[in-house]
């Protein structure tokens, strides 16, 4: 299994590693908008309908955090309040122990 993510200069690296595969593929789906994958149309958050809306797209971070939860021993994405943008905080306990924690601004 692979895919791609960029590094801190924007140049596209090849993901290999297992557990780093699934953080990689969840951070790509916290920032897609609903839709806007042609091949996985479930993945994403409602950014557009939310703003239009004004309602904090909580179902489907809820939905996102129930997908990938079964690939890691302790997955926890929660909003962050008072940031322009959608912003997240992952923590992500991998099944070998590794922690990782990070916060995301879409």
């Amino acid at each position: 299994m692979r895919t791609y993510g960029r590094d801190s200069t924007g140049k596209w690296q090849v993901i290999t590693e297992t557990n780093y595969v699934q953080l990689a593929t969840l951070v790509q789906v916290l920032r897609l908008q609903q839709g806007e994958s042609p091949f996985f149309g479930n993945y994403g958050l409602p950014a557009v309908q939310s703003v239009q809306h004004q309602v904090a797209p909580q179902a489907a971070l809820s939905r996102t955090q129930a997908q990938f939860s079964k690939y890691f021993a302790s997955l926890t994405i929660t909003r962050l309040t008072g940031y322009t943008n959608p912003t997240y905080d992952v923590k992500a306990v991998f099944l070998n122990g590794t922690v990782i924690q990070s916060t995301l601004a879409t």
